[in-house]
């Protein structure tokens, strides 16, 4: 869980601000999205293949580029 630390005279919504930027760093609104509901084992497999071919076509992209 990420902390924040109070200075003297710092406004609490200064505070908050840093306290969301550190969470968003730490993915963890993300994290409890993902497990809000239940996902399938097949739908996860899916997730997870569509991803691979996603970032493999990128490097594919990527590397076609430096390669003219």
């Amino acid at each position: 869980m990420p902390t924040v630390y109070a200075r003297e005279n710092e406004y609490f919504e200064v505070l908050l601000k840093k306290f969301k930027k550190k969470c968003e760093k730490a993915a963890i609104l993300s994290e409890i999205k993902k497990h809000q509901t239940y996902e399938k084992p097949s739908d996860a497999r899916k997730r997870k293949i569509n991803a691979a071919r996603r970032k493999m076509l990128k490097q594919k992209r990527k590397m076609e580029r430096y390669n003219r």
